[in-house]
């Protein structure tokens, strides 16, 4: 028995769309109203609609490959079947940075919201600054840690403890949200602040703002959730029928849920707050709770202080099982050690994975110390973890056609190209320079990746940088657009605003072609399709690499 098939296929469709839910709603829901107001005014809540539908396209294209290889950790797997171990170790890695970190920024979300509690050593966990840029103090980081380590704890000895305690604490996470949108807007709604703009002045919808609100203000980490029954496809019963539901659902539930907050928090700011500063210059430190301690609403204070630690925590333990199924995933790539690929033969999950991320979840802990800090980091790494996802469903519609795939999505080539585009557009909208920080970051990695192909004398290296040339250039293309585009999204103004939008569709359009045609059949999936003739009723999982170039003697 492999060790893919060792792990244990227990979670049924509603507890994996109650994953993919509990991962959406964390820490976002608590922060990401408020920094999208500070960002758009009220243009924050088309923020969170063009968020949400640019997220349902891109998950609508991994759905697919998702129910076509049901397997643990299967996000960092896609782009190797489809391009080869170059464009598979990138994905991999840009898609583990943007899901370890969460970790990390679910546990300071936890602290930060303690800092408003009444208590002076409370109030010492968080220093605010203005932009939602202030830090926590070292005694907030240490019980943020605490938290990384409680999180760690619950998915150690089996996966269905973690999907049994994660239902509880989603439905406790979806009763709170709404009922706090509820009574915000009853006990306090002012519609008048609708019409006040960014900086106090008369509000206009500013396309670009809503833009950059999308990128960074949270709404894109908030919606990243929806990965986690994608990445958990491994343990899921049905994975055919589990997985769109679970995408589906999570993300229209998490839609209706995050638009009605961003509506309340909007109406409940007390207008003299607005009267000289704007939005723009609303610091909170715990949003939701801080406008329920204003409003006389002392009892909903504390029912937030609550959730702020259950919210982010179940969250926290959700990525934390997947976090493990991806460097497993990985492992399987033929790019990481083979320590971290093994399964407890009794529990079921992937411990020496979950140590590593452990420890750089530590990392992310104390080098990005606030929610408003990290959450940016996170949504642009994000993004760049959905590239491979629209191109390689594509390809491999067009490379491995006779595998059998439980959903197949009508219109997928217009759905993944603009799946595409959108994510490069998002990406842009991120602003220079982070945008270049964090391709900057994706690309660190690479030296892991040459090591590996190194030893092993640099097997079919060639053929590998073949497939991945596209993406190779892909990442300095939009970095340089970055920064060469408009002042608006902070470059440095030769391309004009509203023309350096159509550039990056183009530009968009031209790399996902590019993309699709330079997929070729790798031995993965050959192996798979071998593997399908043999055992036509087994879930659909392709060997790890050199077990794959032994079965097709290539």
């Amino acid at each position: 028995m492999t060790q893919e098939r060792a792990i244990r296929r227990d979670v049924g469709p509603f507890a994996l769309m109650l994953t993919g839910l509990g991962s959406i709603i964390g820490s976002g829901w608590l922060f990401g109203a408020w920094r999208a107001a500070q960002i758009a005014g009220p243009g924050a809540i088309w923020a969170w609609v063009i968020g949400a539908a640019v997220i349902m396209a891109i998950a609508l294209t991994y759905a697919e490959l998702g129910s076509m290889f049901p397997e643990s950790g299967g996000m960092v797997r896609y782009g190797h079947y489809s391009h080869g171990s170059l464009v598979g170790f990138i994905a991999a890695w840009a898609n583990w940075i943007a899901i370890v970190s969460v970790i990390s920024v679910e546990a300071e979300a936890s602290a930060q919201y303690m800092s408003s509690w009444k208590w002076q050593w409370a109030k010492d966990l968080y220093h605010q600054a203005p932009g939602g840029h202030g830090e926590l103090s070292t005694a907030g980081l240490m019980i943020a840690a605490a938290l990384v380590i409680v999180y760690f704890l619950f998915n150690f000895w089996s996966v269905k403890l973690f999907a049994r305690s994660n239902t509880a604490i989603t439905l406790f996470k979806l009763v709170i949200p709404a009922l706090t949108a509820v009574l915000l807007m009853m006990s306090g709604f002012h519609p008048e602040n609708f019409s006040v703009g960014i900086h106090g002045e008369l509000h206009k919808t500013d396309f670009a703002s809503v833009l950059t609100a999308v990128a960074i203000a949270g709404i894109v980490f908030s919606f990243n959730g929806f990965q986690s029954p994608v990445n958990l496809a491994g343990e899921a019963r049905n994975p055919g029928r589990s997985i769109p539901f679970a995408i589906v659902c999570s993300i229209a539930l998490a839609t209706v849920i995050y638009v009605l907050l961003q509506v309340s928090f909007i109406g409940a700011v007390p207008r003299e707050m607005l009267a000289n500063v704007g939005w723009h210059g609303i610091n909170f430190s715990s949003p939701f709770a801080d406008l329920a301690i204003i409003l006389g609403l002392q009892w909903l204070a504390t029912l937030l202080f609550i959730d702020a630690v259950i919210s982010p925590s179940g969250t926290g333990m959700t990525y934390t099982a997947t976090t493990a199924r991806m460097l497993y995933g990985m492992e399987r790539n033929g790019t990481l050690p083979k320590i971290l690929g093994r399964i407890h033969p009794k529990w079921g999950v992937p411990r020496p994975a979950m140590w590593v991320n452990l420890v750089v979840s530590f990392l992310f802990l104390f080098f990005f110390r606030g929610w408003g800090t990290l959450a940016a980091v996170i949504s642009v790494a994000t993004i760049i973890s959905y590239l491979t996802g629209p191109v390689s469903v594509m390809t491999l519609r067009r490379t491995a056609p006779g595998l059998h795939r439980p959903l197949r999505l009508a219109g997928l080539p217009l759905l993944a190209g603009v799946a595409f585009v959108m994510s490069t557009e998002l990406l842009y909208w991120a602003r220079w320079p982070l945008t270049g920080e964090i391709i900057l970051l994706m690309v660190v990695a690479l030296p892991i990746y040459f090591y590996y192909q190194a030893k092993s004398g640099w097997h079919d290296f060639g053929r590998q940088m073949k497939g991945a040339w596209w993406l190779v250039a892909y990442l300095p293309t939009i970095a340089f657009v970055s920064w060469a585009g408009s002042t608006t999204f902070g470059g440095k103004g030769y391309l004009p605003y509203g023309w350096d939008l159509v550039v990056v569709a183009a530009i968009g359009l031209v790399f996902y072609l590019w993309g699709v045609r330079s997929g070729w059949r790798t031995p993965s999936v050959e192996a798979a399709e071998l593997e399908a003739h043999a055992h036509p009723d087994a879930p659909l999982v392709p060997p790890d690499e050199w077990a794959a170039e032994r079965i097709t003697g290539h």
